[in-house]
């Protein structure tokens, strides 16, 4: 990476901390008191700024299809493949529904200023190194969704800095199976050519397809164990889709 050509985007990216600031109290507040529904206003208010300034600055675009699949309110899992760092600001720009935050590598809760915000959204750390912290991260996500927060669990476990998806685990989709709410698959391409591609923060077009929910509660067993291959045939399937219509149209 060059260091001296990411100095332009890393202060673009300080410069957006201030859509975060003035929600932070709102949000402490209402998780203070005990006021989900309160601090999910507030989180949601603060993501969905963000997320619109980020892209706007850095001139990338967000193409949604299937926006009716999005559901009305949460919780929910959307579950998707992992090209790059700016999965996290399409996520916010394309989904302005409801609140959600993502469960993320531990690295990520150590970047300066933003590692904090990170969690504070109700984001869920995983140490990949460590199966039982793992695990006892995994249960907090649960208790969060319980509570009514959405979360975006990317089953390839690290970024694929590049069009093709990596192999999913079969084991991150209990966050949404042990509460018994409705995974939304959803596939992206592009994000890659927006930071991994080119070494630093550039604009991009990113494409997205949501698809239909699949309800989780009452599952079977059987149907629980056939969910992975199912969940990551959608998405896969449909980053292919993306990619072809990519390329018929760079050939037009």
């Amino acid at each position: 990476m060059n260091i001296i050509a990411n100095i332009p985007g890393g202060i673009k990216m300080l410069s957006c901390l201030k859509h975060l600031r003035p929600n932070r109290q709102h949000i402490e507040a209402a998780r203070a008191a005990g006021d989900f529904e309160e601090e999910r206003k507030w989180i949601l208010k603060s993501t969905a700024t963000w997320g619109d300034h980020v892209m706007d600055l850095f001139g990338s675009t967000v193409t949604v299809h299937g926006e009716e699949n999005i559901p009305e309110h949460g919780p929910v899992v959307f579950v998707g493949n992992h090209q790059g760092y700016a999965d996290i600001f399409s996520y916010f720009k394309a989904f302005q529904k409801f609140q959600f935050a993502f469960v993320a590598k531990k690295e990520l809760r150590e970047i300066p200023l933003y590692g904090k915000w990170i969690e504070r959204i109700r984001s869920v750390f995983i140490e990949r190194d460590d199966p039982r912290a793992s695990l006892e991260a995994i249960n907090r996500g649960i208790e969060y969704i319980k509570d009514g927060f959405s979360l975006v669990i990317f089953p390839e476990g690290t970024r694929s800095k590049g069009p093709d998806p990596g192999e999913f685990q079969k084991g991150a989709l209990k966050l949404a199976t042990k509460p018994g709410v409705p995974i939304v698959p959803v596939s992206l391409n592009g994000s890659y050519k927006m930071f991994e591609e080119p070494g630093h923060l550039t604009g991009a077009h990113i494409e997205m397809i949501v698809h239909e929910p699949i309800p989780t509660e009452g599952l079977s067993r059987k149907e629980e164990k056939a969910l992975p291959e199912i969940v990551e045939k959608i998405i896969v399937d449909g980053v292919r889709q993306l990619q072809a219509a990519e390329r018929e149209a760079d050939h037009e």
